[in-house]
């Protein structure tokens, strides 16, 4: 259930119609989704929140599309966002994730969460040679 209540018509407002029309041309499609509908209450949120989006998600830049798409997705099932989970398993699956990258993908979130529980359970201290600080005392091999 919502927070906010979306405008019926959201695009009466220039700068909201702005950033959906960008939206709808960097994506190729006419489809606005719900999570642009519901930052439009506020459009200098939705401006700086689809900038940055845009910056980081399809702007070309050393990581392959299909790569960032799974690390948002890693990150959105760490922070429990169903919406994310879902628009970017979505977004994955249309930038060419297989079934078979789908499990082993879920296989090493599911290996990650659980040995990063062990360590903060039992409190492992980092080695030196992982330790970047460390490299400068003539720790790092």
């Amino acid at each position: 259930m919502s927070t906010v209540r979306p405008h019926p018509d959201p695009e009466h407002d220039p700068r909201v119609k702005a950033v959906f029309d960008d939206i709808r041309a960097t994506r190729n499609t006419a489809f606005v989704n719900a999570m642009w509908q519901h930052l439009a209450f506020d459009p200098d949120l939705l401006e700086r929140t689809w900038a940055e989006v845009k910056r980081v998600m399809a702007t070309p830049g050393t990581l392959d599309p299909l790569t960032r798409e799974l690390v948002y997705l890693a990150v959105s099932i760490v922070n429990g966002c169903s919406y994310c989970v879902h628009s970017h398993t979505a977004a994955a699956r249309a930038k060419g994730m297989t079934s078979a990258q789908h499990a082993e993908f879920l296989s090493i979130v599911a290996l990650a969460s659980k040995t990063n529980q062990l360590a903060t359970a039992l409190q492992v201290p980092v080695d030196p040679v992982f330790d970047l600080s460390a490299a400068s005392e003539g720790c790092r091999p």
